[in-house]
């Protein structure tokens, strides 16, 4: 059977901190010092729903949230963690992809510069193009997905006609598809042809940790030959020393290494395999976007904070990403989260993606988001239109968003919640509007439809 929390895998209390046994003359100082942390709140309005978990670095009794520089926030996985199973890693481009690389941004580069208003149609085909990777459909500024080019390339055009027709709403800071297709269109062609190499490259890195995703969580078949090309998707040392299992022999891992052309026997999971509850990242590090455009930068300040133990400016991130008064591009998130932390880490989550999640089913999209924090132990970036049917926090409708996706928690009426860091504070930017706490806990069939009701409908992952 999977393994259950117990009480000793919830959120540490005062008293939890003092445990160990003490001698009769430290006893009394030890409770003063109870009693000063009972009057000091543990999480921000918000926090956890009773009984909720967060990762603990040693798998038992929950340790003090001491951030280092080379780890995330007191919920890393360890030699001791027997929940820990890793991700593939990075992969090395074969000269095929690396033609298919070359293919698309020759056709960028012949492109014309646009003139004026550029008509929402061409603009998308222009722009959004595609590579086949492995077998795979990647699309410039949609990510990976199972749609084909010319259906990604009009339903980008019908979200900017609409957004023409329908004019300007309340902008917290994503870049919807005209303003994000224009901003590329009018870059240099040497800037554009750079960016889309980076871009199409990461992509190319990580498509081992795809076809996992596809395999696990669709049901897809691993092609032909996969094991033997990429070793980087191969269990890691710390799966065979500490394989996970659970019911109907979960994992068949052992401390030999598999051969290379064959898969290791694994039986998928569902999500009846997860825990009821977990839950990454410390709720105290936390902060509310600065500017009403600035979503992009303080989701990547969490996420890398919850890593470094250090919290930048999001300034320092706006510049980081390239943001602009128009927003930030969701693989501008996923890339700095490669470079400027370890999240991306074989023992982690590997490489992030941009995956689109329009063809998902609610139960899919719950159990990649279980995956990602339960057995990758990492944070997703969240990627949903903020729409009060969706959010009822909300006072007023506003555009695409970002979150840090960081637990979910199934309740005992069966209502399936997850739990996300929310930039947005609405009553920053007017004070006649409530105020939105900073760690939400939410209906996760409502943060589903809003994922699928955003023009991109994509997460980093």
């Amino acid at each position: 059977m999977p393994r259950r929390r117990s009480n000793s895998d919830a959120e540490p209390k005062p008293s939890d901190l003092t445990r160990p046994l003490l001698s009769r003359s430290k006893a009394l100082a030890v409770l003063a010092l109870a009693a000063l942390l009972a009057a000091a709140p543990l999480v921000p309005r918000g926090g956890e729903p009773t009984g909720t978990a967060r990762r603990t670095s040693d798998g038992g009794r929950p340790t003090s949230p001491r951030p280092t520089a080379t780890g995330p926030t007191a919920t890393g996985p360890t030699a001791t963690d027997p929940t820990a199973t890793g991700a593939p890693g990075t992969a090395a481009l074969t000269p095929a992809m690396r033609r298919e690389i070359d293919r698309v941004v020759a056709e960028g580069l012949a492109q014309p510069s646009p003139r004026g208003r550029p008509d929402p149609r061409a603009l998308a085909a222009q722009q959004a193009r595609c590579a086949t990777l492995e077998g795979l459909t990647y699309c410039l500024h949609v990510g990976w997905t199972d749609e084909s080019p010319a259906s990604i390339q009009a339903g980008l055009a019908t979200a900017a006609q609409e957004a023409r027709r329908t004019g300007p709403v309340e902008s917290t800071g994503d870049l919807d598809p005209q303003a994000d297709l224009t901003r590329a269109a009018r870059l240099s062609p040497r800037a554009r042809a750079a960016q889309e190499r980076a871009e199409l490259t990461a992509a190319a890195e990580a498509v081992a940790k795809l076809w996992t995703i596809k395999h696990e969580i669709e049901g897809v078949p691993y092609p032909r030959g996969f094991w033997a090309r990429h070793a980087e998707a191969r269990p890691t040392s710390l799966d065979q020393a500490h394989p996970a299992t659970g019911s109907a022999g979960l994992s068949a891992r052992t401390s030999s290494s598999p051969s290379p052309s064959a898969a290791p026997a694994k039986r998928h999971k569902t999500i009846q395999d997860y825990p009821r509850k977990d839950t990454v990242l410390d709720p105290q590090q936390t902060r509310e976007q600065v500017r009403s455009y600035w979503c992009g930068p303080t989701s990547t300040q969490m996420i890398v904070w919850g890593w470094t133990g250090k919290k930048r400016t999001q300034r320092h991130w706006a510049g980081r990403l390239g943001t602009t008064s128009s927003g930030t591009a969701i693989t501008s998130i996923t890339s700095v989260i490669n470079r400027d932390t370890g999240w991306d880490n074989k023992s982690y989550a590997g490489p992030y993606l941009t995956l689109d999640v329009k063809g998902y089913t609610y139960g899919k999209w719950y159990l990649l988001l279980a995956r990602h924090i339960h057995d990758y132990q990492a944070p997703l970036v969240l990627h949903p239109i903020l729409l009060q049917r969706y959010f009822p926090y909300l006072d007023d409708d506003a555009s695409g968003h970002y979150q840090v996706g960081r637990g979910y928690f199934t309740r005992k009426d069966g209502v399936r919640m997850i739990s996300y860091f929310e930039p947005w504070n609405q009553r920053r930017f007017d004070p006649s509007e409530p105020f939105i706490d900073r760690v939400q806990w939410q209906k996760a069939y409502r943060s589903y439809r809003a994922n699928l009701a955003h023009p991109y409908h994509n997460i980093g992952v």
